[in-house]
Order: structure tokens, then C-alpha cells, then sequence
């Protein structure tokens, strides 16, 4: 689906984003992007659809570069920025302006999820408060049933009953046919949403695994003390300390991408080893 080779990014010449870059991402699959403020996510999302041009390298959908921009992949990505731009338009209105670039656009799906994530399709949506403004594109975007859906910081705005609408609708779109990438920083936003962990970190990816081999590779537990057991990583929580640990016993335990993402950009090396060796 996407197949990122070798890219190399750079703003201005003294200050290179990326250097060699890979990435493979198939459908079928809901990604999550993680990366701390400032490592590259948006701008890696950009090169993957054609908004940022490398350097070097290539990024390419179902086997077509992107930097050409040819209609064949725009009508069937779309992508929601964190920084959203809504026209004075009704929902209903902007539906029948922009819908026809998205030859599976359907508006029965739009106005269903405009219902269920609480917008009213009457109202203009410069009017609306950007929370309302970014439900709107979500709906939007969702009734494009394009092949890729990209979504940048799409929480951003939301209140706690929104998000978990949000994260029930994008679990119910997911197809075979269809690839979702959700770039981040809010990790819990993504928790019990996506099956497979992207981690950007030093201008790399360091981690690219799906979440079921994160459970048979690691162990997450948490213990009053830790005193004398082989712990991959921990942190002091308020029921005792909260732990990363090689899963030895083929138990199963619930992933924590907080606590993992937090041991992945501490440098911790024995973990990104680990999930590597099972992403082979």
C-alpha cells in the first residue's frame, strides 16, 4: 500500500529531517505514528502523499510515486491535518462541492456520521468551535472510503465523549481494502484502536510492529517492587511500579503504549530490539 525508500528530507540544506528513510505500511491495517512534538511526524505524512517533495528517495502508493500528484492516488487518499481550514459552508453544501473529487464519497455515510459524532448539518462550519470543525472532517473524511485515510493529531480538540466516539467509528471503517494512519502524540488516544505501532524517534523509524507481536514479545505488569527481576523497564505509578519485561512465559497482557513509547525514546535498546526481531 505505502512504501517509503530511502527518503531523505530537509527543510533547508544544513538541516536534514530525513536521511534514508523506509517504511512499508498494507492495508488492512490501522496504524498508529508515534513520535514526540517536533520529531517529523507531519512531515513524513506529507511526503507519503505528495504535500512535501524529497530530497532523494520515494514514497509511493500501491506501487505509484506520489510526488507527481497524479489523479489515480489523489482520488483515493485523503488527509486530515491537525491545522484544519472549513469553508462557510454548510456540511450538507460542503459535501456536494467537494464529495465529487472522491469517486466512492457517499453522502447517506456522511450524514451518518455527522449524527453520530453530534453535528449539526444545518449549521456553517466557520461558525462552528474547531472541536465541531474537526468532527465535521472526520465525518468527511470517512464517508471518502478511500483506499488510504491519513489523520493527523485528529484528537486534537475533542472532548473525552468524542474521542471515544471517534475511535469506535474508526474501528468500524476499517476494511481489507483500506489502510489508516493516525499520526500522535496524545498515546491513550490510540489505546485499543490500532493493531500495528509506528515509532518515529532521531529522524528514524525505530519501531514498525503489530501489536499482537508487542504482546508475545513483552510483558507489561505492575509490581510493589521489582527487586531482583529481569526488568526490561519501569516507571513508579500509583499502584507500584509499572514494568516492561520479556514476555518468557507466552502469557498474554494488555499493551501499555504509554509506558512503551516512553521506554522506546528513553533509548531503550533491548526493547526495540525485541520488537525488530518480530516484525521479521
Amino acid at each position: 500500500m505505502i512504501t517509503v525508500q530511502n527518503l531523505s528530507f530537509s527543510y533547508t540544506p544544513k538541516q536534514k529531517l530525513f536521511s534514508n528513510l523506509n517504511l512499508r505500511m498494507e492495508k488492512g491495517h490501522i496504524y498508529g505514528l508515534l513520535g514526540k512534538n517536533g520529531a517529523g511526524k507531519s512531515t513524513l505524512l506529507k511526503n507519503m502523499i505528495g504535500l512535501a517533495l524529497p530530497k532523494s528517495g520515494s514514497c509511493k502508493v500501491n506501487g505509484t510515486e506520489v510526488s507527481t500528484r497524479p489523479v489515480s492516488v489523489l482520488e483515493d487518499v485523503y488527509f486530515l491535518p491537525e491545522e484544519i481550514y472549513v469553508p462557510s459552508l454548510t456540511p450538507g453544501k460542503f459535501a456536494a462541492s467537494t464529495g465529487s473529487f472522491y469517486p466512492k464519497f457517499d453522502k447517506g455515510q456522511y450524514d451518518q456520521y455527522l449524527k453520530m459524532l453530534d453535528i449539526d448539518p444545518t449549521a456553517v462550519m466557520d461558525k462552528m468551535s474547531f472541536g465541531q470543525q474537526k468532527k465535521a472532517m472526520i465525518a468527511f473524511g470517512l464517508a471518502t472510503n478511500t483506499s488510504l485515510l491519513i489523520m493527523d493529531e485528529p484528537t486534537n480538540g475533542l472532548d473525552i465523549p468524542s474521542k471515544t466516539q471517534f475511535r469506535k467509528l474508526i474501528a468500524s471503517v476499517l476494511t481489507e481494502e483500506r489502510c489508516i494512519v493516525i499520526s500522535t502524540h496524545q498515546v491513550r488516544d490510540l489505546d485499543s484502536l490500532i493493531d500495528s505501532l509506528v515509532v518515529l524517534h532521531d529522524r528514524d523509524i525505530v519501531v514498525n510492529c503489530p501489536i499482537e507481536d508487542i504482546s508475545e514479545r513483552l510483558t507489561f505488569a505492575t509490581y510493589a517492587d521489582t527487586t531482583g527481576m529481569n526488568v526490561l523497564y519501569e516507571e513508579d505509578g500509583i499502584r507500584g511500579k509499572n514494568t516492561i519485561l520479556q514476555n518468557t512465559e507466552g502469557t498474554y497482557s494488555k499493551t501499555d503504549l504509554e509506558l512503551l513509547f516512553n521506554a522506546i525514546i528513553s533509548g531503550n535498546q533491548p526493547i526495540v530490539d525485541l520488537l525488530n526481531k518480530s516484525a521479521k
